[in-house]
């Protein structure tokens, strides 16, 4: 199945190898379509000299072009498949139908089309197939790792790596995975060239994936790397900041002037409670949208991007994840409402606007919470050194693999935390993914403090260089150029502070209220748990497999997140860091009265039980009291604190956190009294907020097995 590089057919001269690439690309792209001189270098040294080749260009100017040319000349000269490591879904759908349109056979593996596996592996050995594109993270799946993998490597014809800036520092929390392809270059047959693109890179950035790749230096053969950076200029994009106090006013504006901006285009939000919360509303206010974040299926996104593609909805309101690889020349605008954590962040989601269309609108609507947002998201950068020596040795005293829900139970890390921090150990050599999970490989590790510190600096930096931005009184595009080291940047005179507002400042106040009604209407669900953590027994905790229906919550109810446009900003000044204890004010003791009013329960409850708080006594109390006064039920009682709170960090870990919270909480004989008394019927539980959610299922579960009904949590304020 290897192909024998030396009966390779040569390239053709280069006039003709440039006819054919001419030919491939009118192919690809329409008969007017011509080579740009920098395509044609960068296909060029791929296909004639076989060397490696960094290209970083703005969205839109054809990447994706000089690897399926390059493909196609290269599999007509005898080369094995392409492999091209992309980093999305939308991405890898895209570049799939656009190969198709060339004559060009293209596949996916990836984690949406598993059972499509064996019959892509069998049409790729059989030489079906001409384009090959993986997920990053497909790199270190077992299976494919230790029986694809090889086989690719010695037969790839070319290796692309999409999106390439994935592989800086910056990166690593995205996708570790990147990092792996380092690895995989050390496995190719020597003269394969090697590809690397991407739109959104400084100089920082460049260094990086020029290291990794090894485009600093010749290669095995002594062929020099080829570098092609370009202007970022984008002449059809009108850059405007529009700053308004409120976030009722923010979402007001977005209602009342996106009917006003041609075209269809993209709303971005910061969090996925923000995207559908803007789209509720934004429906409700007659526009046509749908919403897209990384929790939607994959079935949900798909049609999503195929209804703004045909332009049948005036916008998707999404999340970073439509921040690479989606595809419309046409999209007219892109809105954030709320300022992206860097300018190579912001830069990337704009770029997607514009590209063949003469003028598109791009409005950045920046909050107060923003900044709130963005040190949550810093939060979950790489665990201190004690957390990874912790799990470095669990795995070193294991004596069989672990699996990531068996390992989180022996360490103070959440879920997502851990399986992060678990790439990046593997990458490194440190861990190893096996079939049945992780294991040390006894390969000494450094924490690389050094290295850590350095990108938390320049995490600061950049979100710094978006304050600036926004308060920029210079053109924004030159701003944003000079940000990402393009020496070419010269004021644009076409955003508004070269030209002169385009968008108005002013909102209808009609609009205004309604966005305030729409944000300020109460009431989020609060989802019961169904299971208990895997690995409890490590724990010296007797609870596994599913929780019996008559020992868990029902469905409850939060006033709202704390993540929320609307709820938000309050419950986080009532709740946050360094907020004091005091008695509910009446506007949320108000607001958690119409949650009740509207919960649309089967069986009204017949009283409240209180959740002690050690933190906020007075708020929780208050509350209760208030709940009972204006709904007129009776306060049962409060549950006994048998232990103090496990803490803030027992919070980050499901089975920490009930390991923590197992046999902490009793029922006082007056009040399982009280509960027998009631005969079965619902009560309330009233707490401050829930995050992992199981203090409400563990009081629960002690009020069930003490005589009550059916138990309804009620708390203000819901993380996430």
């Amino acid at each position: 199945m290897g192909v024998d590089t030396t009966t390779m057919t040569p390239p053709p001269g280069t006039d003709a190898l440039r006819d054919d690439a001419e030919r491939i690309l009118r192919a690809l792209a329409g008969d007017h379509a011509r080579l740009r001189e920098d395509q044609w270098r960068a296909i060029r040294a791929l296909v004639a000299e076989r060397a490696r080749v960094l290209v970083v260009q703005r969205t839109g100017w054809g990447k994706s072009a000089v690897y399926f040319v390059a493909t196609a000349l290269l599999r007509e000269a005898g080369s094995g498949p392409t492999v091209l490591v992309s980093p999305l879904l939308a991405l890898m759908r895209n570049q799939i139908e656009a190969a198709e349109r060339a004559g060009i056979r293209a596949a996916t593996i990836n984690s949406a089309n598993t059972d499509d596996w064996s019959e892509v592996e069998a049409a790729v050995a059989a030489g079906a197939v001409d384009v090959l594109l993986v997920s990053p993270e497909r790199l270190n799946n077992p299976g494919f790792r230790d029986t694809v993998l090889p086989r690719l490597a010695a037969t790839t014809g070319l290796l692309v790596v999409d999106e390439a800036h994935c592989i800086s520092d910056w990166g690593h929390d995205f996708r570790p995975d990147y990092r792996r392809i380092r690895h995989l270059l050390t496995e190719l047959r020597p003269g394969v060239p090697v590809l690397a693109t991407t739109a959104t890179a400084n100089a920082r950035v460049v260094g990086d994936v020029a290291a990794t790749l090894g485009l600093g230096e010749p290669d095995a053969e002594g062929v020099e790397p080829l570098v092609l950076r370009g202007s970022l200029e984008r002449e059809s994009l009108r850059l405007s900041v529009v700053r308004l106090p409120t976030a009722d006013q923010r979402l007001a504006w977005l209602a009342e002037q996106l009917p006003r901006i041609p075209g269809s285009g993209i709303v971005y939000t910061l969090t996925v409670a923000q995207a559908n919360d803007v789209t509720a509303h934004l429906r409700a206010s007659g526009l046509e949208v749908l919403s897209y974040s990384g929790q939607d299926d994959t079935d949900t996104r798909i049609a999503a991007e195929q209804a703004l593609q045909a332009n049948r909805v005036k916008a998707l309101v999404a999340t970073s994840a439509l921040g690479m690889g989606f595809d419309k020349p046409d999209l007219g605008f892109v809105v954030h409402l709320g300022a992206p954590q860097s300018p190579v962040a912001y830069y990337q989601q704009v770029g997607r606007a514009g590209r063949g269309v003469e003028r598109a609108d791009v409005v950045l609507l920046p909050g107060h919470e923003d900044e709130e947002i963005w040190r949550y998201f810093t939060s979950l950068a790489f665990p201190p050194e004690e957390r990874v020596r912790e799990v470095l040795a669990v795995l070193g005293d294991a004596v069989k693999p672990l699996s990531t829900p068996a390992l989180e139970s022996r360490v103070e890390l959440s879920r997502s935390r851990l399986e992060m921090m678990l790439k990046v150990l593997d990458v490194d050599g440190a861990v190893r993914r096996v079939r049945g999970g992780w294991e040390a490989t006894g390969t000494p590790w450094t924490y690389d403090r050094e290295r850590y510190a350095t990108v938390s600096r320049l995490r600061e930096a950049e979100q710094q260089a978006m304050r600036d931005y926004v308060a920029t009184t210079s053109c924004r595009m030159e701003f944003l150029r000079r940000e990402l080291d393009d020496s070419g940047a010269t004021p644009c005179g076409r955003c508004d502070n070269c030209a002169g507002a385009v968008h108005p400042t002013e909102v209808s106040s009609s609009f205004v209220d309604s966005a305030r009604q729409s944000l300020r209407r109460p009431g989020v669900e609060v989802e019961p748990r169904a299971q208990w953590p895997t690995g409890m027994a490590a724990a010296g905790v007797g609870l596994s497999g599913k929780i019996a229906a008559d020992e868990r919550p029902e469905s409850g109810r939060a006033l709202g997140r704390l993540s929320d446009l609307g709820w938000g900003g309050r419950l986080r000044a009532l709740l946050g860091p360094g907020s004091t204890d005091a008695e509910v004010p009446d506007e949320v003791l108000r607001g958690v009265v119409e949650v009740l009013a509207n919960w649309g329960w089967e069986r009204r409850p017949a009283g409240l039980v209180v959740v002690p708080s050690e933190t906020r006594p007075a708020l929780v109390g208050s509350l209760a009291d208030g709940i009972a006064r204006i709904g007129r039920l009776p306060v049962l009682g409060s549950l006994h604190r048998t232990r103090p709170d496990g803490g803030p960090a027992s919070r980050v870990n499901s089975a920490r956190r009930l390991a923590a919270l197992h046999g902490a909480y009793a029922v006082p004989d007056r009040l399982a009294e009280a509960l027998r008394e009631l005969d079965g019927e619902p009560i309330l539980l009233v707490d401050d907020r829930v995050d992992s959610r199981w203090t409400v299922t563990v009081c629960a579960r002690a009020l069930r097995q003490a005589g009550s009904g059916p138990v309804l949590p009620l708390v203000l304020a819901l993380d996430g």
